[in-house]
């Protein structure tokens, strides 16, 4: 299996690590690392994560970060569709 960002996905995150950074910029580059690795695992287990919200989808939380990583399987890739902090409105589509 091969796991692929989004164009949507990638924005996610580099808008959760910018929004960390002002902050704290060695805990935005912990946080995104922990988002990489949790998606990774779906390389193993693609249905690892529960139904998705959205048809098509499967949903994985990010361990102790408030985050969940959408994504869809499709044949031999695994797509990172969004990441999402739990506090935010879900999609209707991706």
């Amino acid at each position: 299996m091969k796991l692929r960002y989004t164009p949507r996905a990638k924005l996610d995150l580099a808008e959760i690590h910018d929004y960390i950074a002002q902050e704290n910029p060695s805990a935005a580059k912990r946080v995104i690392g922990v988002i990489r690795k949790t998606a990774d695992t779906l390389i193993q287990n693609s249905l690892l994560g529960r139904v998705g919200r959205v048809a098509g989808t499967r949903e994985l939380a990010v361990g102790r970060f408030p985050f969940i990583l959408a994504y869809r399987v499709e044949a031999n890739e695994i797509h990172i569709l969004s990441v999402i902090h739990t506090a935010r409105i879900w999609v209707e589509n991706f």
